[in-house]
């Protein structure tokens, strides 16, 4: 008796909302959103940092929530509305807190950045911090190698300023 060595690749077809975009999509099952966005759909903003969820590398916005993109299985969200890095910009306008991350100077190689932003953007919509030690506390899951974080926390507590502001 011969063994069958091809192996059946299970795929689901799943409906997402990805920067705005409507994406019909046909996944493997153990597919996780980060490789969906990085290999499948050419969205490399987000970053494959540790691939364990501790890094914040590729932190994205899920229906407004951040989530660590590498956790999470593509075929759990479908109808799922995503946002990544490249989402945020209007055009030529920067998002608010994109800008701010340039005028504080918050990033030295830019590794972390894009987790960094998404992660203050649903941090600000979670509305729980309130002084310096929670920001710090709630961003603790967003990792900067080089030590940016003086200029990020200025960054998280401006955007806080502002939206409490709107």
């Amino acid at each position: 008796m011969e063994k069958n060595t091809t192996a059946s690749v299970s795929k689901e077809k799943i409906s997402l909302t990805i920067n705005g975009t409507e994406q019909q999509l046909e996944v493997e099952v153990w597919t996780t959103l980060l490789d969906l966005l990085r290999e499948h759909l050419q969205l490399t903003g987000t970053k494959k940092g540790c691939d364990q969820g501790q890094c914040g590398a590729c932190t994205i916005l899920l229906d407004g929530n951040r989530i660590n993109s590498c956790l999470s299985l593509a075929v759990m969200h479908d109808g799922s509305e995503i946002t990544t890095i490249e989402g945020l910009a209007q055009g030529d306008e920067l998002h608010p807190v994109q800008q701010a991350f340039i005028d504080h100077d918050a990033f030295q190689c830019g590794y972390c950045t894009p987790g960094q932003i998404c992660s203050t953007i649903g941090l600000i919509k979670e509305g729980k911090a309130k002084t310096v030690d929670d920001i710090r506390d709630l961003m603790s899951g967003n990792i900067c190698r080089c030590g940016a974080y003086s200029n990020i926390v200025k960054v998280v507590q401006e955007a806080l300023e502002r939206s409490q502001q709107a």
